[in-house]
């Protein structure tokens, strides 16, 4: 898949809130570092994403649902 930068975003993790740069390779997050910071500069990739003004959550939300699927004597059809 290759390396993606997202810039310039409000990264959101379980412990902190930080204006970041999230390097991503082969679907895996490998490395963030400080909006602007001299290390996220000289991040190359094939796709760069500008996320200034939103937040990003790495990892933080699961689409994988089965909303259709019994559960607990519930139905969600």
């Amino acid at each position: 898949m290759g390396r993606i930068v997202i810039r310039g975003g409000l990264v959101i993790t379980a412990a902190d809130e930080i204006e970041a740069d999230v390097l991503v390779e082969d679907e895996k997050i490998v490395a963030l570092a400080a909006g602007g910071s001299s290390q996220a500069e000289t991040w190359t990739a094939g796709q760069v994403i500008d996320a200034t003004g939103k937040y990003v959550i790495p990892g933080g939300v699961d689409v994988h649902t089965h909303m259709e699927m019994p559960f607990g004597g519930t139905n969600g059809a």
